[in-house]
Parts: C-alpha cells; sequence; structure tokens
C-alpha cells in the first residue's frame, strides 16, 4: 500500500463496502481516522449509492459541513439538516423510455423509484434491508411516473432482475439503454442503478470541488464498486480496498487493505502520520 506524499485538501469515499464494515457500520478505528483527518483541515465527502433516506446511520461521522453526495451523484445533501441542496433528476420520458427498452431486452425485469419525496416501486420489486417496513407507493411503472403519479424529481431509477448474473445483467442494459441514461451497479445481487445522462458520482463530486477551489490533484478517493470507477479515475489519487470487485482492482493501481480491515482508515493514518 502506497501513500501520496501530501496532505490532501479533500477525502472522497464510497459507504458500503468501503469505509462501512458489514453491516453498515463505522468502526471505532475509521471514526477516530474520520475525526483527525477533520481535525487537520481535510474535507471528508461521502460520495455514496445510497439515496439521503439513508444517511442518518453515518450522520455523525460526516464532518463540519454535513454534506454527502448521495444517489450515484443525483443528490447532495445536508445530511443533519435533512435538506436537499441540490439535484439532477431522470425525467419521468427518459425513465419510461428506460423502463420499455430494459422490459424488451430484459423480461422479469422490476422497477424502483428513489425521488426526494420517498420511494416507490413496482409489485414485483422485492424491497430488502433497510426500508422494507416503510409506506410507499405500489404500482407500475406508468403510474408511478405518470401524469398525477406520486414520483418527481427521480434521482435513481432500480431495476432488478431475478437471476442474471449481475456484471452481464449491466452489460445487456448498457447495451439496451445506454444511450438514455448512466447505467452502473453497486450491489451483489443483479440490481441496475440508473441515473440521468452523465449523472456519476464524479460529475457532482467535480462540481463540488470545483465549487470550493479544490482541484482533482488534492483529492483521494476510495472505492469498491463499478458505480465507483468514474470517480476513481477522476481524482488525483485513488484507492480500492482489498475486496473490490475485480474490474475496479484491476483499474486503480494503489490498493488498502479491505473494508472489513478498515482500508481507508488504514490510508488516512498514513496521509496523517498517525
Amino acid at each position: 500500500m502506497t501513500t501520496p506524499r501530501a496532505i490532501p485538501r479533500l477525502i472522497a469515499t464510497d459507504l458500503d463496502g468501503t469505509l462501512l464494515c458489514s453491516g453498515g457500520t463505522v468502526s471505532e478505528r475509521t471514526a477516530a481516522a474520520l475525526a483527525a483527518a477533520e481535525a487537520a483541515g481535510v474535507q471528508v465527502v461521502f460520495v455514496t449509492g445510497r439515496p439521503p433516506r439513508w444517511m442518518q446511520q453515518v450522520s455523525r461521522h460526516i464532518g463540519g459541513h454535513g454534506v454527502a453526495i448521495c444517489s450515484n451523484g443525483g443528490a447532495v445533501v445536508d445530511v443533519r439538516r435533512g435538506e436537499l441542496l441540490e439535484s439532477t433528476p431522470l425525467d419521468s420520458e427518459a425513465a419510461l423510455a428506460v423502463v420499455a427498452a430494459l422490459r424488451a431486452k430484459l423480461p422479469g425485469t422490476a422497477f424502483a423509484f428513489e425521488y426526494p419525496a420517498g420511494f416507490a416501486r413496482e409489485p414485483g420489486y422485492e424491497v430488502r434491508m433497510w426500508g422494507q417496513d416503510e409506506n410507499h407507493p405500489i404500482g407500475p411503472a406508468e403510474e408511478l411516473l405518470g401524469a398525477g403519479g406520486p414520483v418527481h424529481g427521480l434521482f435513481k431509477l432500480l431495476a432488478k432482475h431475478p437471476d442474471l448474473d449481475p456484471d452481464k445483467l449491466l452489460s445487456v442494459a448498457r447495451e439496451a439503454a445506454g444511450h438514455l441514461a448512466e447505467i452502473t451497479r453497486s450491489a451483489p445481487i443483479p440490481l441496475l442503478e440508473i441515473s440521468a445522462p452523465g449523472v456519476t458520482k464524479a460529475s457532482t463530486l467535480a462540481r463540488w470541488c470545483a465549487g470550493r477551489g479544490i482541484d482533482r490533484s488534492e483529492v483521494v478517493a476510495f472505492g469498491d464498486m463499478p458505480n465507483d470507477l468514474e470517480m476513481l479515475a477522476w481524482a488525483g489519487t485513488a484507492y480500492a480496498v482489498a475486496n473490490a470487485h475485480p474490474q475496479v482492482l484491476a483499474a486503480v493501481p494503489l490498493h488498502t487493505v479491505s473494508n472489513e480491515q478498515d482500508g481507508v482508515a488504514a490510508v488516512l493514518e498514513q496521509l496523517l502520520g498517525r
């Protein structure tokens, strides 16, 4: 594991599979490293595929700015205040075009929708993990996205297939609808995450940094899955955790130990001379 020579101005880190341990927790070591970075004047920005509604779990570790980039760049949120600061939505017509293209190419795919007011899904979209007990609108995509439907300002369209290999699903989906939207994945199951064209973790992080006079050369980024690739390519220095997807490990020269071994903290400690 090699570290950059200078202390960066900004750390951009993915959460699940990268900063967080299994179960979505922040270890004591990682919490201490984040606090030390903040004390040293290094901004830490969480850049995640999670929707804003799943951010309260990490709010006490978010640093003085209180801001996270969520939904793969589709939303910038002040986590402490629960305020949406910025969003780049996928419009309803484009979302329905993606739905139609994926249904035609990938029969059995079911869809769900992340938007400022919450979450909605088709009946065939099984809910797991956080939010499975929440009340939310359920219906066909055409009703949820159509005029009079509840979904407005769509951060992220989710597409779940019952059994296709996740990497194969991504490849086929990009071929079928990649001209309509940004399509990626971060889960170990066959689940796609779809944003407006050009909206990635990298695009929103670059805008965030530009607004604060931070050059990409002053950014160190961490990630583990295909939805991190653009961010890792954009940052001046990038690390893949040891448990990362093979594509990420191949694309990123610098590696750290796994998320379960506090890989982000290990690099931060070296950067800060701890």
